[in-house]
């Protein structure tokens, strides 16, 4: 399952199979770099992290930890395994507390998610927009959020899906601007401003 080098330069890059790659691989290939995922078979490498990207995680983070309830855990940049050729890395995931089984835990299981967060990055755009909210929701995670920038200002706007269990497809519940309030997968209150992503 491997290249042979390109003249000048040390590593070497996987060959797919021919039926593509599976969740073992992404867990048992050597040197993929950090933050793979697998989609559809396919190794996907994302791309440096923007300011935006990286300080919207941290304040959604520090809003959902102080408003969780009991039961649940906060993870970042987790591995979530949707079936045998899917691991998307949602930015965020809401899951299960009795899920976390210790440190050494690479990946969750769908069933373990109660909400996929993911914040749009110009490399990411038509999946984060497109395909992830559908396997998302193929896999039953009962909540989603997609975060963008938006306006001549560039705030974080947040918008609210909830998984329809008749169509299998997410619906929007809301679209938030300045604060994020919903009662889904707990009630959460927190201020999404452009000062409150400032003062990060």
């Amino acid at each position: 399952m491997t290249a042979e080098p390109i003249a000048g330069h040390s590593s070497r890059w996987p060959v797919p199979p021919q039926d593509g790659y599976t969740v073992d691989d992404l867990f048992t290939l050597p040197d993929l770099p950090p933050h793979t995922e697998l989609i559809d078979g396919s190794l996907v490498f994302v791309s440096p992290q923007r300011d935006f990207h990286s300080t919207v995680i941290d304040l959604l983070m520090a809003g959902l930890r102080s408003t969780a309830s009991p039961g649940v855990k906060i993870r970042r940049e987790m591995t979530v395994v949707l079936d045998r050729r899917n691991g998307p890395e949602p930015d965020i995931s809401v899951v299960r507390a009795d899920a976390v089984t210790g440190p050494d835990l690479t990946r969750f299981q769908a069933a373990d998610v109660l909400l996929a967060v993911e914040v749009v990055s110009p490399d990411s755009e038509a999946r984060d927009r497109n395909a992830k909210p559908q396997k998302y929701a193929a896999a039953g995670i009962p909540n989603f959020w997609l975060v963008e920038m938006a306006g001549t200002d560039r705030h974080p706007v947040v918008r609210v899906y909830e998984l329809d269990p008749v169509t299998k497809a997410y619906a929007l519940t809301g679209i938030h601007h300045d604060r994020l309030k919903t009662g889904v997968p707990f009630p959460v209150d927190i201020d999404i401003t452009l000062d409150a992503l400032n003062e990060l």
